[in-house]
């Protein structure tokens, strides 16, 4: 019997340590193809192959270390660590070059119409010359691990394109390599927005063409969380509604406190059936790339910067926990233990919390006597 916890249905995300991000920031395929693997006796040539693979743009090498990252087999994650190194070694070497990378958060209720925006913003990202990579998720689903599967059928015409990847990423993430600008779309709700902004330089809420007793249900953290507000499908009957909502949503931004002190949250209307506003959307993401990135070079550490080392640090810890977790469930004597404990606190014999400390000090005594 697995151990029950609410950490144990946590919500699975690409992490911001994990090639999900990684690659989709890093190996900007044009500019690394000259970049061969690192020389590391301890790490297998298949994993250095595989490596140099990825970094020439092969999609076939990039289906296969998916399938790496995504594995539960020891085995595998052991290669994914490694091809994981062979990342952060060369990004470590190419800091400068990995700067024009920018990582975009896509969130909003269903049915706001995020997968058409990102079908209509993916084309008009194409036809600037960006490559573009989307990752569909649902951090709120611990059961299917968060597949979209229905994303890539919506996303017909972007998902043909040579230059655009997308992907929907169920368990533990997913990789994109060669990609200048990536996608991060969830459908979930609450804490779901939470994270992917965690993991995201910029944030970007979707939201319908209503406002009233809409825009007062509408959590206030989440538009708090918010770069950039996007009312969609601002087109036909829906043009005055959507022009009154976006007042709204402005007049409510100017009393909330923004994620940052050099950024003031902005509120666009778009129509993605149209494909109208997209210049204004990308001119709002891009401005806010470079005051992110312009302040790099007045200060010892940019604000972008910063942001993705509090980012990997919070999820070094979140991915702690994971592990440690996993250890407990896979432990015969630790688990052995508590089931007898869930009788006990069933019965009302003991309370949660000292069945939690029986646990772990089962756990870490025995960790110590296997160490000694």
């Amino acid at each position: 019997m697995a151990l029950t916890s609410p950490v144990r249905a946590r919500p699975r995300l690409p992490r911001q340590d994990h090639p999900s991000l990684q690659l989709c920031t890093g190996l900007r395929s044009a500019r690394w193809r000259r970049y061969a693997a690192p020389s590391h006796p301890d790490i297998p040539a298949d994993i250095r192959e595989l490596y140099n693979a990825l970094v020439k743009g092969d999609r076939y090498a990039l289906a296969r270390s998916i399938t790496l990252v995504e594995s539960y087999r020891q085995d595998h994650r052991q290669k994914a660590h490694q091809l994981l190194s062979l990342i952060l070694e060369s990004q470590k070497r190419h800091l400068v070059e990995l700067k024009s990378t920018f990582r975009i958060g896509l969130s909003g209720s269903p049915g706001v119409g995020k997968s058409t925006f990102i079908e209509a913003f993916g084309m008009f990202l194409l036809q600037k010359g960006h490559k573009v990579a989307v990752l569909a998720v649902d951090p709120s689903s611990t059961r299917t691990g968060g597949s979209i599967l229905g994303d890539k059928t919506r996303m017909t015409e972007l998902s043909r394109q040579d230059n655009a990847y997308v992907r929907p990423s169920p368990s533990r993430g997913t990789l994109a390599g060669g990609y200048d600008i990536t996608l991060v779309e969830t459908v979930g709700v609450g804490q779901s927005e939470t994270m992917v902004a965690e993991m995201v330089d910029m944030f970007v809420l979707l939201v319908p063409p209503a406002g009233g007793d809409e825009l007062q249900g509408l959590k206030k953290g989440i538009v708090e969380l918010s770069d950039l507000v996007l009312v969609n499908k601002a087109d036909g009957v829906l043009a005055d509604a959507a022009r009154a909502a976006a007042m709204e949503y402005m007049s409510a931004l100017k009393f909330l406190q923004p994620s940052n002190a050099v950024w003031r949250p902005k509120v666009l209307r778009i129509s993605s059936v149209e494909q109208s506003g997209m210049d204004k959307a990308w001119e709002a993401m891009s401005g806010y790339q470079n005051v992110m990135m312009v302040s790099y070079w007045f200060c010892n550490a940019g604000l972008l910067d910063e942001k993705r080392g509090d980012q990997r640090r919070l999820w070094m810890w979140r991915q702690i926990t994971a592990e440690l977790l996993d250890r407990l469930n896979r432990d015969p004597v630790v688990r052995d233990t508590a089931e007898q404990l869930e009788r006990r606190v069933f019965d009302g014999e003991m309370t949660s919390g000292q069945a939690a400390d029986c646990v772990v000090d089962e756990f870490l005594s025995k960790c110590q006597g296997t160490n000694g």
